[in-house]
């Protein structure tokens, strides 16, 4: 199971030797999970995507038709972890890409509240909270899987 600070979000990875389900599952924002190991390395398939989700806080798409592949290695030499993720969702992207993370052992840390905005209207019309730049491309793969 993983917790995601970010979002207060909840993802189950079922590690007994079920496939992923053949018909499509009920949708999640997160999918439907499973894992197995392959040496030393935990690999995680993903499906059952909610149609319309994002990858990212960019907004990079994920559709229903989506399929990710996480690599988590056993073993680490320092206090991060450099998970290697593939996406493929010919809905969304044009081919399979994949990306590497390098995600940071907090062992000591605690997991902090996330407050959503969603609703919230009076930033929205300050110019001060206007953004400044334009959003990143679609093409930039910038993927928070543990924020």
């Amino acid at each position: 199971m993983i917790l995601y600070e970010g979002n207060a979000g909840v993802r189950q990875i079922f590690t007994d030797g079920r496939p992923l389900p053949a018909n499509d599952p009920q949708p999640w924002w997160f999918g439907y999970s499973t894992g197995r190991w392959v040496g030393d390395t935990l690999v995680v398939e993903t499906t059952g995507f909610r149609d319309g989700g994002w990858l990212d806080v960019n907004g990079s798409p994920l559709t229903d038709r989506g399929r990710t592949t996480e690599r988590y290695p056993a073993h680490r030499a320092t206090a991060s972890m450099e998970v290697e993720v593939t996406v493929d969702d010919p809905k969304a992207y044009t081919r399979p890409w994949t990306v590497t993370i390098a995600q940071r052992l907090l062992p000591d840390d605690e997991l902090i509240e996330f407050v959503c905005l969603e609703n919230e209207r009076s930033t929205a019309s300050s110019e001060s909270h206007r953004p400044t730049r334009e959003p990143r491309s679609v093409d930039t793969a910038v993927i928070a899987v543990f924020p």
